[in-house]
């Protein structure tokens, strides 16, 4: 099974009012072809509204919309030829899976002796060889995932949409659905725009993830780049789950961090406005009275330890209340070298990994 055609989409100044309420604000992005490009942001921030817009769902307030050149803004989704699969799968119960599964050929009138074909192709795909006459009923969680994929890709759509597929799983599934998509887009070279909350997710999964706030685009980027160089402090807090400290500006690569001055392998942000040391929790080490030279030192008082599994989250006030967390292994050796709560401790901060953000980006 092979995609006709790879397409790049244009999404410029799309803007989506309901009333008063500003769903879309002026959002303006491009996806290469065959790209896969996650659309992240939390609850409200205009993800599916763009999706909606993507797919003819929703009609933009103002903007343009082009899939492979094509101004497909007013195009009704029907005639767009994209696959979509939604959050809740909407696969018909009464149908088997291989009947399912033909429903974009029925719909698009396709010659119904190339069907059959179609179906086994789209299934092998998807790892359901066989499972053509089974009745949607009888199918676990995942396997309705995959049986919704492989609705979206039997016609061989030049885009396709996904709008959380994978919330409904539980945890273990989702993990391994996760790298079963990333694989089956390697294979397939759809162009795919996928909507996710879930940070994790997005950056196992896409080429660049695109994060999205109250209906602005604030970042599009690589996941590593989005990562180690968020353009703000919301970008910062939202990926890798870092906890921020307000900084106060030194010079070009320094900043005061709870009465520690911490320097930077990069450039402290220009401008006059609220700065933040953003911290991922890994980053952060227990100093273990090795060499210091060159590492910046933090000094604190352990305020709560917490197991977690395989990892012990710490928290650590700073001299001026501010609270910063960092991870430890849980295994016994780990444990044992951590000072209780109520007692001082000095952690180590590389350069190379200090992040030091402005509130908002320009």
């Amino acid at each position: 099974m092979q995609i006709r055609e790879r397409v790049g989409v244009e999404i410029e100044g799309a803007t989506r009012r309901y009333g008063k309420y500003l769903a879309l604000d002026d959002l303006t992005l491009s996806v290469a072809p065959g790209e896969f490009v996650s659309l992240l942001g939390p609850s409200g921030s205009g993800k599916s509204t763009l999706l909606g817009i993507l797919g003819g769902f929703v009609t933009p307030s103002s903007g343009r919309v082009r899939i492979g050149g094509e101004d497909v803004t007013f195009t009704p989704p029907h005639k767009r030829d994209i696959g979509v699969v939604f959050q809740n799968y909407a696969l018909f119960p009464h149908l088997t899976v291989g009947e399912n599964v033909a429903f974009p050929l029925r719909a698009r009138r396709m010659p119904k002796a190339d069907w059959g074909a179609k179906v086994r192709d789209a299934l092998a795909m998807v790892e359901l060889s066989g499972y053509e006459d089974r009745r949607i009923s009888a199918m676990s969680g995942g396997q309705r995932q995959r049986v919704a994929l492989a609705r979206a890709m039997v016609f061989e759509p030049r885009l396709i949409l996904m709008d959380e597929p994978l919330s409904a799983l539980d945890k273990q599934l989702r993990e391994s659905m996760q790298i079963e998509l990333r694989h089956l887009h390697e294979k397939l070279g759809a162009t795919t725009i996928y909507v996710t909350h879930d940070q994790r997710e997005a950056l196992t999964m896409s080429d660049r993830v695109a994060i999205l706030s109250e209906g602005r685009l604030v970042q599009v980027d690589a996941p590593q780049r989005l990562h180690d160089h968020p353009a703000d402090a919301f970008v910062a807090r939202f990926i890798g789950e870092a906890v921020l400290a307000k900084a106060e500006r030194l010079d070009g690569t320094s900043v005061r961090v709870g009465g520690t001055s911490i320097v930077s392998a990069r450039p402290i942000p220009p401008g006059t406005g609220p700065l933040f040391l953003a911290v991922h929790s890994e980053k952060l080490l227990i100093d273990g009275g090795g060499s210091m030279d060159g590492l910046n030192r933090i000094e604190g008082t352990v305020r709560e330890i917490i197991y977690q599994g395989e990892s012990l989250r710490v928290t650590v006030a700073l001299p001026d209340g501010q609270v910063l967390a960092l991870r430890q292994p849980s295994h016994h050796i780990a444990r044992a070298r951590l000072p209780a709560p109520g007692q001082p401790v000095s952690l180590t901060l590389h350069p190379e990994d200090v992040i030091v953000v402005p509130e908002r980006a320009l």
